[in-house]
């Protein structure tokens, strides 16, 4: 056997391929890193700088407050006032039960309560989002929190401004309330807005009444300043690197401009309380019907728009949408009734003006009339005898109104009805309206491919069938009625106002027709003198012997007006004549109360209507009340003492009309 032995020279020359590949390895690893180096400093330097940059700074919103809104006279109705919440940051927090045990401690709030909340947070608007764990602290809950923040990163203490309703509940539906936009609405609100007008995660906005239809004006525009964080994302004291001098300056907000409104606060008490006091379901509207002006407007039962301002609870969210009497609804323009006996001035004013009747024309009343096989009665089981339409209007005696409504027909009682807005929107600067209906045979025919029946002239003549309406509607219609002829558009603001109170637009009135003047053809719509016979027609209605709300007085001014009695349930013969107040509240009428006064030249129109009232007649105290307290402020020379703190009620209580 051959034996070679091995010279330390042979093991270097058997190693030396192999110190090659290693150094290969080695000089690619370094070019690899070099590489790295290059893209990163070089080619990515001045972008990876500025997100350097960007987490050692951070950008603070500066809320801008939202103009106040106003009544006529400057009472404030909202308004904004400043106040401190305690949040925590997941971004930040290293360990969230000790946080949350910490603060509970101090804000006396379960600490898998506020575990819960900052996981839910994160959940749905993402960690960087600062999760708010109580609002309105106290100046004690505020230092304490601050004591212990530098030990809890994530956790901060924040100023911010809320929206105020000192109202409450009064006149919730018309002023709207704020809320945060969630992460889940921004893309949808989004949608087509230029860069600079998109909306960013804790931006406020209104939405409904009139926070949501002037929200953009209201808004103002938000200020910035920047401050440097630390790792934690803290506020730090670092001294400054030249970072902040090369960005811009704090940008200070621009408040919203402030509203004025034409409402007038005591008035919206008044109407308020007045429900309060008859526990009324529905809504109240009051104008001026020279000008268009809405001077009241109010809904129950109503909510408290505060509640909104920093976010309401599930629960209580659930109890108002769920609530069966629509309180979130804004019931003077968002939902449509049927006028009911109210309606009947509008048969009454078609039948003078087309000459079918004379204001002497008389038709006799036994209870009820037979129109083919059915039977329809009057609200009088023993009926009004005979009745022209004065004391037709007066006593709302059905019969009477169903032989017009036949004579008629419904083509001509929309001419006027709707000549009057019934039916239509009324372009008032609140979103959501609607516009009821006034039918007619061209209506039936398109939407339901129906021939128009003749029966049907007969329920639509006392406002039941297919007519439909609003509070609103109703009071402008007759406004116009007491004013015989001119037809304002109704307005809520009365003037735009800048943050220094100056006036940017004031609101001007604007007349939309007027009946009584010559049209195209040289003659009225509605002449002077049928305008005059339904007056006097209404006056008796309040102050006729048996008129239907004669028993409440306005001393020394007298007004004009209509009941209305509402069947909102179907009701067999046997069922017309029952008491309506044993029936289930649902299966209850609702009743209406439309009047102007004075009577003879109307400065205030007040439409109320009452769910589940049973009776008109049960809405006209409200409708008093307000217009007392119109002109107790306004006009107390043409009250006969202005010494008087409550009105007279009826010695007795006036008997049940369902007129």
């Amino acid at each position: 056997m051959n034996w070679r032995v091995s010279t330390p020279q042979d093991e270097v020359k058997e190693y030396s391929d192999r110190y090659k590949f290693i150094y290969i390895l080695l000089i690619a690893t370094l070019c690899i890193f070099l590489m790295r180096l290059w893209y990163l400093q070089i080619f990515k330097g001045t972008e990876f700088r500025y997100y350097s940059e960007q987490n050692l700074i951070k950008f603070q919103k500066l809320m801008a407050p939202r103009g106040r809104i106003l009544d006529r006279n400057g009472v404030v109705l909202v308004d904004n006032y400043p106040g401190f919440e305690a949040t925590i940051t997941p971004q930040y927090v290293q360990d969230l039960n000790a946080t949350a045990t910490a603060v509970s401690k101090i804000l006396n709030i379960p600490d898998k309560h506020i575990v819960r909340l900052v996981q839910k947070g994160a959940k749905e608007e993402g960690r960087y989002r600062a999760v708010r764990i109580k609002e309105n602290l106290t100046r004690d809950e505020v230092a304490r929190i601050e004591r212990i923040r530098l030990d809890y990163p994530g956790l901060d203490v924040n100023m911010f401004i809320k929206r105020s309703y000192p109202y409450h509940e009064v006149g919730a539906q018309l002023l709207g309330y704020v809320a945060e936009i969630s992460k889940s609405q921004l893309p949808i609100l989004n949608k087509n807005l230029p860069d600079d007008k998109k909306f960013k995660q804790g931006d406020i906005l209104g939405k409904t009444g009139i926070e949501q239809t002037y929200d953009e004006g209201l808004r103002g525009e938000d200020g910035l300043s920047f401050v440097q964080v630390d790792a934690r994302g803290r506020i730090a004291n670092i001294k400054d690197n030249g970072l902040l001098s090369a960005l811009p300056s704090k940008q200070e907000p621009t408040p919203g401009n402030n509203l004025k409104l034409t409402i007038d606060a005591d008035l919206q008490n008044t109407a308020y309380k007045a429900f309060e006091d008859k526990q009324f379901i529905g809504g109240l509207i009051a104008i001026n019907p020279n000008n268009g002006e809405i001077l009241s407007w109010v809904n129950a039962p109503s909510y408290d728009p505060n509640t909104f301002s920093t976010g309401i609870s599930q629960k209580l969210w659930a109890e108002l949408t769920n609530d069966p009497f629509k309180t979130l609804r804004n019931k003077v323009i968002q939902d449509h009734y049927a006028p009911g006996s109210t309606f009947k001035t509008f048969v009454a004013l078609a039948a003078i003006q087309e000459k079918i009747i004379s204001p002497h024309t008389t038709e006799y009343c036994p209870g009820y009339i037979k129109f083919g096989k059915k039977i329809y009665h009057c609200w009088s089981r023993s009926g009004h005898g005979n009745v022209n339409v004065y004391q037709a209007l007066e006593q709302s005696c059905n019969v009477f109104f169903y032989k017009l409504g036949m004579k008629l027909g419904i083509d001509n009682i929309a001419k006027y009805a709707s000549a009057l807005g019934i039916g239509k929107k009324t372009g008032v600067e609140v979103k959501n309206e609607v516009s009821g209906l006034m039918p007619t045979t061209k209506w039936k025919e398109d939407q339901l491919g129906e021939p128009w029946q003749p029966g049907e002239n007969l329920s639509n003549a006392i406002g039941q069938g297919f007519v439909l309406t609003t509070p609103l509607q109703l009071a402008l219609a007759y406004g116009s009625i007491g004013a015989e002829g001119p037809y304002y558009k109704p307005h809520i603001i009365k003037e735009v106002l800048d943050p220094d109170e100056k006036v940017i637009r004031e609101v001007k009135p604007e007349l939309l027709l007027d009946p009584s003047q010559p049209g195209p053809d040289g003659k009225p719509l509605i002449s002077k003198n049928t305008y005059k016979i339904v007056k006097d027609s209404l006056f008796k209605v309040t102050n006729g012997e048996r008129g239907t709300a004669k028993w409440y007085k306005i001393p020394g001014i007298e007004y004009a007006g209509k009941t209305g009695t509402v069947q909102n349930f179907g009701l067999s013969a046997d069922q017309v004549y029952t008491k309506c107040e044993t029936r289930p509240i649902r299966q209850r009428h609702h009743g209406w109360f439309v009047a102007y006064a004075p009577a003879d030249n109307p400065k205030i129109a007040v439409a109320i209507l009452a769910e589940h009232a049973c009776h008109g007649s049960s809405a006209a105290p409200v409708a008093r009340d307000v217009m007392y307290a119109y002109f107790k402020k306004y006009y107390p020379e043409l009250l006969e003492t202005k010494d008087t703190k409550k009105l007279a009620e009826p010695k007795s209580t006036p008997p049940p009309i369902d007129d």
